[in-house]
């Protein structure tokens, strides 16, 4: 999982100096604070089970494991990229993967995730649906609508919450008026729920594995809230210092999964500083040959414009 890390937070990093560059265009919305609850998320999951997400989904499109080198291609737009150049940031997809998309309207991932768990549960298996989805998602009418129906129908769909505690530019608490805490609110849907502590890559690992276990053995949705934290603003052009303190980004950093899950290999002697020192050599390695290759990749033509456009 370490590796995973490491390679999440250098291809982020790498793609906030190429956006500054003009390689990636568009906007860009990066995952540097969350990995661990990505990661802990996704390595509870088997290939078969299906994955939705939201706009911040390069995280979670490494953690699947989609090629690197495209998505980078993706993120420079390029035709060798996994939606061909045309997606960019926002809308990484491997169908092979059951990556179904980053999506780039607040809560729009939500019905699909739905009806992707009722497909499931029409052809009887025991395939699991995760969707991921920040806290500001849970404003929009499709995150109340969803838990109703996915609760009424018993659908076999994990709601997994990144609450960073900011829905851009505001605090969570600013817009709910119940606070920054979500479990309270699940009882109108008669849904469980689950907490945990984001920033422990192992505790986010250990409840998802829980919660994969009961839907995939009972059918019924679960939610989990993971409280984490962005160490950059909203996206690429939002420094993020207009409307958060330096002592909280300051505290919450004190907590990188970087930083402590690397320290808690070495303090119960299962790598040494030499063994991360490999890994973090092997994924600079492999964050400059995606660089190359998306580089080196032909720009989609014109004539491909309308390809693939479902309407």
């Amino acid at each position: 999982m370490y590796r995973l890390m490491v390679l999440i937070r250098r291809f982020e990093e790498t793609c906030g100096q190429h956006y500054s560059l003009g390689n990636v265009r568009g906007f860009l919305h990066l995952y540097i604070g969350q990995e661990a609850t990505g990661i802990g998320a996704i390595s509870a999951l088997e290939p078969r089970d299906y994955i939705v997400t939201h706009y911040r989904d390069h995280g979670h499109a490494i953690a699947r494991g989609l090629d690197t080198n495209r998505i980078m291609a993706e993120m420079f737009g390029k035709r060798t990229g996994l939606s061909k150049g045309k997606g960019g940031s926002m809308h990484i997809f491997d169908a092979a993967k059951h990556f179904m998309g980053g999506h780039a309207i607040v809560g729009a991932q939500l019905p699909l995730a739905a009806g992707i768990a009722l497909a499931q549960q029409y052809q009887e298996t025991d395939v699991v649906t995760m969707v991921f989805f920040g806290d500001g998602a849970t404003n929009q009418g499709t995150f109340h609508e969803t838990l109703n129906l996915a609760s009424v129908w018993q659908l076999p769909i994990i709601f997994f919450m990144e609450n960073n505690l900011y829905g851009m530019g505001s605090a969570v608490g600013r817009v709910r008026h119940r606070g920054p805490d979500f479990n309270d609110a699940m009882g109108a849907y008669d849904v469980d729920v689950i907490s945990v502590d984001g920033m422990d890559v192992v505790a986010v690992r250990e409840a998802t594995q829980a919660a994969v276990d009961r839907v995939r053995a009972q059918g019924s949705p679960i939610f989990i809230e993971a409280k984490t934290f962005r160490f950059v603003g909203h996206s690429f052009a939002d420094p993020g210092d207009q409307y958060r303190e330096r002592a909280e980004v300051d505290l919450w950093r004190r907590r990188d999964p970087l930083e402590t899950y690397p320290q808690r290999l070495l303090d119960f002697g299962i790598a040494t500083q030499a063994d991360l020192d490999d890994i973090a050599a092997s994924v600079d390695e492999e964050i400059d040959a995606a660089v190359e290759f998306a580089t080196n990749s032909a720009d989609p033509d014109l004539s491909e414009a309308f390809d693939d456009v479902y309407a």
